[in-house]
């Protein structure tokens, strides 16, 4: 990637379990509504970077998902840009979606653990301002 294009990133970093897809690691969980959300978001310009403890064969099967569902990747457990301005771990993103974040929407399901509500989490994005 150019340096020019570099700068215009504006990343959003998202989990994958129990917030693009129900809760059923190490399978893929079913579909919760995430993929026209995430969707908007990149056409919106955010280049998503997925946080999961998925790795080897299930981390895998994530990006997978992303790249069957035509939703571009940014980067993965990582953000690229930082290491000009820091050497902290941690990744910098301009948003953080994930259901264990406080305030995230859930649905919650007695026979399976809370995940994301899109709808509710589409309409926060929007009164944010990330997506119109």
């Amino acid at each position: 990637m150019d340096k020019m294009k570099a700068a215009r990133v504006k990343p959003i970093v998202i989990d994958f379990d129990g917030t693009c897809v129900a809760h059923e690691y190490p399978k893929i969980g079913k579909e919760i509504g995430a993929v026209p959300v995430l969707l908007e978001l990149v056409d919106n310009g955010y280049a998503l970077i997925m946080r999961t403890m998925r790795s080897g064969k299930p981390l895998d099967e994530a990006i997978e998902w992303f790249k069957g569902h035509g939703i571009a990747l940014f980067c993965v457990n990582l953000n690229p840009q930082q290491s000009t301005w820091t050497s902290s771990p941690k990744i910098y993103g301009h948003l953080y979606i994930d259901d264990a974040a406080l305030g995230c929407p859930l649905v919650h399901d007695d026979t399976e653990r809370p995940y994301v509500d899109w709808v509710k989490a589409r309409e926060m994005l929007v009164n944010a301002g990330f997506i119109s």
